[in-house]
């Protein structure tokens, strides 16, 4: 009787194994439950990203905030392009002032002055008493521009073939320029103290020729200065000083 029972029992236990696995391969049940997870986690991936969800208010709040961020950013990077182009408009302003100070209406301003020559001049010549033998030449600007005297006068007496020339030691640092009656200076000296210059003479007519902007180039009208009655005196030691804007810068010369 026992080895029968054996069977029986073994032959049960398969029966309820048999139907334990028919009921997990049912899909309901854990297996349900285990399904909601994903769709939990999905609902509040969407929230966070800023869709609507009527399951989470807290998920509509997110979106609300997220977007005014946007806004926010939105608005801040308008406003730095209009910065800059303010700044550029600030720019153009500062080329036109440098534009405006490129043309210069000053009379001192070399474009606006002009040369001084016998038209717009009066030149006077004086024998002087100290040093012995010495002349000065004095020329006063009578027109209404500025004027410059340019090198060295040209001196010739009377019907002399020959032009006297200038002590270089006497050269300026600067172009003699003459305001509106301003005087302009520059000394002779006749003849040799000594007595070795050749060729004496006394002359009664003098002549004061004005350089152009480059040597021996001419400057415009000459001049005709009077000379004392009785002539100057003159010989091959004749020469002269560049023009000078002070008398005392030539009055030992």
């Amino acid at each position: 009787m026992r080895i029968r029972r054996t069977p029986l029992l073994a032959a049960t236990g398969v029966a309820l194994a048999a139907l334990a696995l028919t009921a997990c391969g049912d899909g309901t049940g854990t297996k349900d439950e285990g399904a909601s997870q994903p769709s939990s986690t999905a609902a509040t991936t969407a929230g966070a990203k800023g869709t609507a969800t009527p399951a989470s208010d807290k998920s509509a709040g997110s979106g609300s905030s997220s977007g005014s961020s946007g806004s926010t950013k939105g608005s801040s990077t308008s406003s730095g392009s209009g910065s800059s182009g303010s700044t550029s408009s600030g720019s153009g302003s500062s080329g036109s002032t440098s534009s405006g100070s490129g043309s210069s209406s000053e009379p001192w301003d070399p474009k606006n002055r002009v040369l001084c020559n016998g038209s717009n001049t009066q030149v006077t010549a004086q024998p002087v008493s100290r040093p012995l033998n010495h002349m000065l030449i004095t020329v006063k600007n009578t027109g209404s521009k500025y004027c410059d005297l340019t090198y060295f006068p040209v001196l010739r007496f009377d019907e002399m073939q020959w032009v006297p020339q200038a002590d270089e030691k006497t050269h300026p640092q600067a172009v003699t320029t003459l305001a509106p009656g301003e005087s302009g200076y520059a000394a002779v000296l006749l003849s040799a103290a000594d007595g070795s210059g050749e060729g004496g003479m006394t002359g009664h007519k003098l002549t004061v020729g004005f350089q152009g902007k480059t040597p021996n180039s001419s400057g415009g009208a000459s001049a005709t200065p009077a000379l004392p009655a009785k002539g100057v005196y003159y010989d091959s030691s004749l020469k002269v000083t560049y023009w000078q804007q002070n008398q005392d810068d030539i009055a030992g010369w």
